[in-house]
């Protein structure tokens, strides 16, 4: 089975899981020898939409079983991931996935390894990994993105979606308003690191980010309307990943804060945040770097370049074991490219830069402003200030300092460390 294509359906309205229910029985009717489709969900999505969906499969002749986790705190770990296939037997099926991110990641890393493929029933307009093809596992203490099935059908239910806690909603709005930044992250490690880029699907993040800000205030208020539009732009989102063939569409800086404070809670065994919550955070941060930027002309670009003392080696690991822990040297390993550079690498860095500042001020002009982000966020009920997530000033600053180093992208985080913009 081919687990990487786009879905064949999206399906926003109401009635959505009778519609899936005959969805997945014309699926099994076609297939010889297919087991019935296997439902997967946690204790919440359960009550949400996985009863009522699991009734439509059996009524629809189809005789599913359902796999339901019921630990308090959710991960896509190995346990999960596990658990997951030792309640299932090697027959061709499909899985329903019930419910918003983790569950949709366990099941979607399952279903590449085992070549089968899913349909995603979403409960909450709360991530944009529904049409994804990858997944951000839990892997030894650390957070490592990796390949994975896109659904072969995606299913929301309009008043299941609006029925959803708004801390899940507002975390949608997070999820998707970061892709301003996401975006301008992306063109920039093009154009510095030559990270592979697409500029029609640039486009079509930035006009679903777009389409989600113009509808702030309707999301904010769980409207029928504005619940629709956050889901469709979420969807979008993970189809631009999809197409993409990875997450630089939708993830930049922003979200290195958001997975480092997630494994910090994780390895402490703290409640969690959800992830488009902490990436609002993150969207602010990067949008006040961004700011920064744009604050700086050319010749003062320049200035601070040659006044910027290149990083030592040794410093730098030091940092990122303070902040990353037990995950410190997979994080050293992503940086091992910026940590490496040499006099004629870096001095060839900070060429590209000042040569190319003119376009790195357009994409600062393309992020809205810090102001203008806060406003957005709270417009639609988003934290802004990262002591509202449960965070310590600590960890905070730890996560401001060093959570770049999660990954290895040239984003405006490592911008900044370059010119040496606070």
């Amino acid at each position: 089975m081919d687990t990487g294509r786009l879905p064949e359906v999206i399906d926003i309205g109401k009635g959505a899981a009778k519609r899936l229910a005959a969805f997945c029985a014309a699926r099994a009717n076609s297939a010889s020898g297919a087991a019935p489709p296997r439902l997967v969900a946690d204790a919440n999505t359960w009550k949400a939409a996985g009863e009522e969906a699991l009734a439509e499969l059996r009524g629809a002749g189809l005789a599913s079983r359902a796999t339901v986790f019921d630990e308090p705190y959710l991960a896509a770990d190995a346990r999960s991931i596990l658990r997951l296939l030792l309640d299932d037997d090697p027959r061709e099926r499909l899985y329903v996935a019930v419910g918003s991110g983790t569950i949709t990641d366990i099941v979607r890393f399952a279903c590449h390894r085992t070549g089968r493929g899913f349909v995603s029933l979403a409960t909450a307009p709360s991530v944009d990994a529904y049409s994804s093809i990858v997944a951000p596992l839990v892997v030894d203490g650390g957070k490592r993105t990796v390949p994975a099935a896109a659904p072969v059908a995606v299913f929301a239910d309009t008043e299941v979606l609006a029925r959803a806690p708004r801390p899940m909603i507002a975390a949608g709005f997070g999820d998707m308003l970061c892709k301003f930044t996401a975006v301008a992250d992306w063109r920039l490690g093009s154009l510095l690191w030559g990270e592979p880029f697409d500029e029609a699907i640039a486009r079509r993040s930035v006009a679903a980010a777009r389409s989600c800000a113009d509808a702030a205030p309707a999301i904010g208020a769980a409207s029928p309307e504005g619940v629709v539009a956050l889901m469709r732009a979420l969807v979008e989102s993970g189809l631009c990943m999809a197409e993409a063939g990875h997450s630089r569409p939708a993830s930049g800086a922003e979200h290195q804060y958001s997975h480092f404070w997630e494994l910090r809670l994780l390895r402490e065994g703290r409640p969690p945040v959800l992830h488009g919550l902490k990436v609002a955070i993150g969207t602010l941060e990067a949008a006040r770097l961004w700011d920064g930027v744009r604050g700086l002309s050319k010749s003062q670009a320049a200035e601070r370049l040659g006044r910027a003392a290149p990083p030592r080696r040794e410093a730098e690991e030091a940092l990122i074991r303070e902040a990353f822990g037990d995950a410190a040297e997979e994080a050293i390993a992503c940086q091992e490219r910026f940590l490496s550079m040499g006099t004629a690498e870096r001095e060839s860095l900070m060429a590209a830069i000042i040569d190319g500042w003119d376009g790195i001020l357009a994409l600062a002009a393309s992020v809205p402003g810090l102001a203008e982000t806060r406003r957005l966020l709270a417009l639609a009920g988003c934290p802004t200030d990262a002591r509202e997530l449960g965070l310590g000033q600590l960890e905070i600053a730890l996560g401001m300092r060093s959570a770049h180093s999660i990954r290895d992208r040239f984003t405006v985080k490592k911008l900044a460390l370059m010119i040496g913009l606070d």
